[in-house]
Order: C-alpha cells, then sequence, then structure tokens
C-alpha cells in the first residue's frame, strides 16, 4: 500500500505508459504489415503470439540492453536488417497464399518477422522504460504488461487501416526504413560521426525510408511485368 500511495511511483507509471504509446507504434506497425495478408483467423493468432514473443524478448532485453547497445556494429547490422524487412514486407501482400501447409508457414513467417524485426526496434522502449522505473521492479514488470495491449490494438487497427487505405502500406514500410536509418547511424562506431538529431542522423533516416520504398516499389513492378509476361 506504501507503494501505491508514493507520489514518485505514479509518476513512473505516467511515463511508463507515455513512453509505451510513443515508442511502441513502430512496433504495431511492423505487426500489421507482417500480418496483414493472412486470413483474419491468422491475423489474431500472428498478432497474439508475435506480440507475446517480443514481450518475452523485452523482458530479455530490458536485462542486457545497456551491454547490447556498446557493442559495436551491432545497431549497424540490425539497421541493414531492418531495411531489408522493411523492403520484404512492402511486397509480402501481393502474392495469394494457398491452402493447408502454405498458409501455416505464412502464419510462421509473420512470427517470425515480428520477432526479428521487434528485436532490432525494442531497444529504445526497453531502455526507456527501464530508465523510467530507476530500478523499480513492480514498475519494470507493470511497464512490460502495459506495451501488451498497446501492440496488440495499434497492430489491429493498423490492419483494418491498411486494408481501407492502401498507401498505409508504403507508408508503413517507410517507417521501418526510417528507424533502419537511425538505428544505423546510432551505433556506437558511427555516433561520434553523425551525432543524434543533427542534419546527418535525419538524413540518414530520409534516406533508409526512401531506399526502403524505392526498393520495394521496384520489386513489385518487376514481380508485375513477370507475371504480365508469363
Amino acid at each position: 500500500m506504501e507503494l501505491l500511495s508514493s507520489q514518485a511511483f505514479w509518476i513512473g507509471l505516467a511515463q511508463i505508459i507515455w513512453i509505451n504509446i510513443i515508442l511502441s507504434g513502430d512496433n504495431a506497425v511492423v505487426i500489421a504489415l507482417a500480418a496483414r495478408s493472412l486470413e483474419p483467423r491468422q491475423q489474431k493468432l500472428a498478432i497474439f503470439w508475435g506480440t507475446a514473443a517480443a514481450v518475452l524478448l523485452r523482458v530479455v532485453l530490458t536485462i542486457v540492453a545497456v551491454k547490447l547497445m556498446a557493442l559495436p556494429w551491432l545497431q549497424l547490422v540490425g539497421g541493414i536488417l531492418l531495411l531489408w524487412i522493411g523492403v520484404q514486407l512492402l511486397n509480402d501482400g501481393d502474392d495469394e497464399e494457398d491452402e493447408g501447409e502454405n498458409k501455416q508457414s505464412g502464419l510462421m513467417a509473420a512470427i517470425r518477422t515480428i520477432l526479428v524485426a521487434d528485436l532490432v526496434m525494442s531497444l529504445d522502449n526497453v531502455i526507456g522504460v527501464a530508465a523510467a522505473a530507476n530500478g523499480d521492479m513492480v514498475l519494470l514488470v507493470l511497464g512490460l504488461a502495459i506495451a501488451i495491449p498497446i501492440v496488440i490494438f495499434g497492430s489491429t487497427l493498423m490492419i483494418k487501416v491498411m486494408t481501407r487505405y492502401p498507401v498505409i502500406v508504403t507508408l508503413g514500410a517507410a517507417l521501418i526504413g526510417w528507424v533502419g536509418g537511425e538505428t544505423i547511424v546510432s551505433d556506437k562506431m558511427l555516433e561520434p560521426i553523425v551525432p543524434h538529431h543533427s542534419v546527418g542522423f535525419y538524413a540518414a533516416a530520409a534516406l533508409g525510408a526512401v531506399l526502403v520504398v524505392a526498393t520495394g516499389k521496384y520489386l513489385q513492378s518487376r514481380k508485375t511485368s513477370q507475371v504480365a509476361a508469363a
């Protein structure tokens, strides 16, 4: 009861909720992009298991986040991986799924994509929540628990919006490219050369977004040409 009556506890909890709302948006976009081509039942499974796996991953990341961020070239590799994921997600909705095993493999592929992307994109969320918790394990656990409904609700909403407005798919892929560009120049080895919030930092983020969309659109047009020629 003393904990619940503490002003510092409620301030920390409010900070954690706000951090989750702000920083979980890109994770929700990834889940929505990965699951959008699945049938409704599999969409729900992909969102549930993808989010569950991502939350478990965040528990591990919370323990080792500071050490991971200090490793050279880790964020560079992670950023490049995000660019690749963005291109793949921009094209995933174009193919028709077959029945049976192909649908099951599509579900597993979506969950894998969600997990890998969340591994790269959750570091900022984990560090922000850990900082707001300031060593309070109750706040830390609450922060992880709060992230679950935010990501599930956000990704479910994004799928509906993407279905109604297909241009959101391109904007979502651009967001992943933007985060990928930011992640690359945030690497320990590159950050002294391209400081955070500098012109070069935002230029790298913009370049990542353009690269993902341009590459994805090129692959889409080439696939369309191949189908037309067949």
